[in-house]
């Protein structure tokens, strides 16, 4: 794992894309692992008034796509998601809520990293996620 890779310089790293405009924030990055959390606002709501599946999906996929950076083998510049699958069991409609991504591959060409997506405060599964990476490397 890369040590420079810390929430603080993630959060500043998304500010100005996606991940900062929804109000995602980085809690954790560790060995194997990135936790991320997101207030559930308005915005992030479908007009039937749940959470909207797609701020789900990106909860998640930042969370493992971060975890990606972080874990990059040597000689490696960035990553493409080439598949995401989710399970939505669940909403939220207030609250906050949280991703833990954990690897589950940390290889040369691909990572494998799975996502789950709780209300923080319950505690209770909102969606399950396979996240799959391919590691790119500078062309020769």
């Amino acid at each position: 794992m890369n040590p420079n890779h810390t929430p603080e310089t993630f959060n500043a790293f998304g500010q100005s894309f996606l991940p900062g405009h929804l109000g995602i924030r980085i809690t954790e990055v560790s060995e194997g692992r990135v936790c991320a959390e997101l207030p559930v606002q308005p915005h992030l709501l479908a007009p039937n008034g749940y959470l909207h599946a797609g701020s789900v999906v990106t909860l998640a996929d930042t969370a493992a796509g971060y975890a990606c950076i972080a874990h990059l083998p040597e000689g490696a510049h960035s990553f493409t998601t080439i598949e995401l699958k989710s399970n939505h069991l669940g909403t939220a409609r207030q609250g906050t809520i949280a991703v833990v991504a954990t690897a589950a591959h940390l290889g040369r060409t691909t990572q494998v990293w799975d996502a789950t997506v709780t209300d923080k405060d319950s505690g209770k599964t909102i969606a399950l996620f396979r996240c799959t990476q391919m590691i790119l490397y500078p062309k020769a």
